[in-house]
């Protein structure tokens, strides 16, 4: 049995990490391991091994230490593509999908990484007028491609119209997926210009531009963006109000009952 065993009565002995931590904190103390253990109890011990264990994890992480350089990309291609207008040329591994090219390597955080297997839509940006998930999408398939995130839909201090309509409407709460739903409905907004039909669709005669989208087409166009915090009948209520240009109260809607919508 070692020193500490024989000390305290315990049944198991120090690991040799154990060990050579314990005997860098003496040394640190100045203090011999049999005269330091004599002298306190095994609660003491415990506590400033694990306080001096917690400083060197904090030391570890310090600028001033050699930290180990990242390792180098495998299968690097150059991407260069637009961000929000402006074009952006970059060296990534091939495998690297969009939302961490944006993330990680451009720093627009507004695109969040929710599900990360294209389940929840948080990471929806737009590409070429499109939308895409971005956790799914290759950066090396952007090339020559325009990506719109939620960064670049605002003129300046100007919000988009979608935007606004979010704010006016409370349609977010916790604002995780908000971004992911915004860029969803501005191209979904688009989708309905050019006539494109949902699976909730039943007129397939009606011109694009004359395209009325319903409560019910408007949940259905949007049922890839999950919201956890269920700010959904907020959020059709900002779509609509931009899909149809008429404004609306969000107080007095509040009153409304969910069939009586239409008569609004």
């Amino acid at each position: 049995m070692n020193d500490l065993s024989e000390e305290f009565g315990m049944v198991r002995e120090l690991t040799l990490d154990e060990a050579e931590l314990l005997d860098e904190l003496l040394s640190e103390l100045g203090e011999s391991r049999r005269k330091f253990l004599g002298q306190s109890s095994a609660a003491v011990l415990t506590a400033l091994v694990v306080e001096f264990l917690a400083k060197k994890n904090v030391l570890a992480g310090t600028p001033s230490l050699d930290l180990a350089s990242p390792p180098a990309d495998e299968n690097a291609v150059s991407v260069t593509f637009k961000v929000n207008g402006a074009e952006k040329t970059l060296s990534v591994d091939s495998r690297m999908v969009l939302l961490d090219a944006l993330r990680e390597r451009l720093g627009l955080t507004g695109s969040k990484k929710g599900c990360d297997h294209g389940q929840c839509g948080a990471c929806t940006v737009m590409m070429d007028g499109k939308r895409v998930l971005s956790c799914l999408t290759l950066t090396a398939t952007c090339h020559g491609k325009s990506v719109t995130t939620i960064e670049g839909l605002a003129k300046g201090e100007s919000l988009h119209p979608v935007q606004a309509a979010f704010l006016k409407h409370d349609g977010f709460q916790c604002g995780f997926c908000t971004p992911g739903q915004i860029c969803s409905a501005v191209s979904m907004l688009d989708e309905a210009k050019r006539g494109d039909l949902s699976y909730v669709s039943t007129d397939f005669k009606q011109k694009a531009q004359a395209m009325q989208l319903s409560d019910d087409e408007i949940r259905e166009r949007m049922s890839g963006n999950l919201c956890r915090c269920g700010a959904y009948p907020n959020i059709v209520a900002a779509i609509r109000e931009v899909h149809t240009g008429k404004s609306t109260d969000p107080m007095a809607m509040a009153f409304v009952k969910e069939g009586d919508h239409a008569a609004i």
